[in-house]
């Protein structure tokens, strides 16, 4: 075989966490994770590796490809060697997972030369998530924002957007992260039951377009359902920050500031100890694009 393509799609934060309710938000950001598929005439051998962390197994790429490859009738026909890069921190919440689900997905229906709807890409990507057990929820949320951009605020239950939005303004985004990660795995989902009319409160402002306070809330709320301290939120929020709090499961905590205010949530920051992380908020779509391998 001789073709083969590439796609790249992007990291997120989260807004409102989908795990207590089923509901959750997201907001797009510029971090990437950029995915390689080369066709091979191997019906049904499909293989993944991750070059900027082979400790990390293929398992989710390869679980991607195959669903697309099935959903399209190559099970049998092709195979496929599935590489992905990134730049996001895995298992801290800043969804490397719904970024490489989404741009294995896109760059596998590109490389088969089949058009499909942006949102049957990221459904493809969901379901290959679900079936890798990288997610609760299918993280429906988390993967329209990796692959859309801006505020997306969804049912993860029925996979539907309800909103979108693009947030005006010079924002910058901080992530703050401490040195352990934390799978979806290992996360028990008994305390969360305490905190659903919290979040149920959180969701319903961010669909009044109220999101960065509803990112605050949800982050504290969570914080605590997790065992976590909120050290870094209080620290950012004092220190001038928009919003901050929790981003999925963590352990990272992400802060939305204004250029003004950067300098001074990166100082608190910066004396608490841990890596910091600055980006941007991301409004570019995913991209694909074909290869001749």
């Amino acid at each position: 075989m001789a073709r083969g393509a590439e796609a790249v799609s992007y990291g997120a934060v989260t807004i409102v966490n989908a795990m207590a309710t089923g509901k959750g938000a997201a907001l797009g950001i510029k971090l990437w994770t950029r995915a390689k598929v080369t066709l091979t005439s191997h019906g049904g051998l499909i293989s993944g590796r991750n070059l900027s962390d082979p400790n990390e197994k293929g398992g989710l790429a390869e679980a991607t490809a195959k669903l697309v490859f099935r959903r399209f009738g190559y099970s049998k026909r092709l195979g496929a060697i599935v590489e992905t890069q990134s730049n996001i921190p895995i298992a801290v919440g800043l969804k490397s997972s719904s970024a490489a689900s989404t741009a294995v997905a896109l760059a596998c229906v590109k490389a088969l030369g089949r058009k499909t709807s942006d949102i049957e890409v990221v459904k493809l990507g969901v379901e290959a998530s679900l079936r890798a057990g990288v997610t609760l929820t299918g993280a429906f949320d988390d993967a329209c924002a990796c692959y859309f951009g801006g505020v997306v605020i969804t049912d993860n239950l029925k996979r539907r957007i309800l909103k979108r939005f693009k947030p005006g303004g010079r924002f910058r985004v901080l992530v703050h992260l401490p040195k352990q990660k934390r799978y979806t795995r290992d996360v028990d989902p008994a305390p969360l039951k305490e905190i659903r009319p919290l979040i149920g409160v959180a969701y319903r402002e961010a669909l009044r377009g109220n999101y960065w306070n509803s990112l605050t809330l949800n982050g504290l709320a969570y914080s605590n359902a997790f065992g976590y301290n909120t050290t870094f939120t209080m620290a950012a929020l004092n220190a001038g920050a928009v919003a901050a709090g929790l981003t999925g499961k963590g352990p990272a905590v992400v802060a939305i500031v204004r250029e003004s205010d950067r300098e001074s949530v990166c100082a608190v920051w910066r004396r608490l100890g841990g890596r910091i992380i600055e980006t941007s908020i991301n409004f570019q779509k995913a991209k694909a694009m074909r290869l001749a391998v």
